[in-house]
């Protein structure tokens, strides 16, 4: 269990990371192409992420060998907080960036200017990245345990 947790972790939420980061490069260039893609990237991944989320679950209510007790419970800090910080992340991505991302599309293919749209994509791209690193933070130290 933990090794799916890790390796959806490093495949899913790293290419999240990095289409949410470089979205707004598209919209700076004009570029009709990059912003479909980077839109598209940015939906599958930010939903590939939601297995993070599952196999963490099934992690923590997995029983330690040296232990014989659960792994974490949903009550400690790290956890609820971590899956909060996650369901913020993916809120951002799928109900701004995306969005935004989409209509910088249809505008630069059009002929019009989308970096009006850049600035916004590109700070909540900034705060996606941030709230992963909080989660990875978090994941390690597990304050509170």
């Amino acid at each position: 269990m933990f090794v799916l947790h890790l390796l959806f972790a490093i495949f899913a939420i790293g290419p999240l990371v990095h289409a949410v980061t470089t979205a707004g490069r598209g919209i700076r260039q004009g570029d009709a192409g990059a912003t479909a893609s980077a839109a598209r990237m940015t939906q599958i991944y930010s939903y590939a992420s939601i297995l993070v989320i599952v196999f963490g679950f099934g992690l923590m209510s997995a029983k330690s060998p040296y232990s014989g007790k659960t792994v974490a419970s949903f009550g400690e800090t790290w956890i609820w907080l971590s899956a909060l910080l996650w369901l913020v992340a993916a809120a951002l991505a799928l109900g701004i960036i995306v969005p935004g991302l989409k209509k910088a599309t249809t505008l630069i293919g059009g002929g019009d200017s989308a970096k009006s749209i850049g600035g916004r994509v590109a700070a909540c791209g900034g705060v996606v990245a941030l709230i992963f690193v909080v989660i990875v933070v978090l994941m390690v130290y597990q304050p509170g345990s």
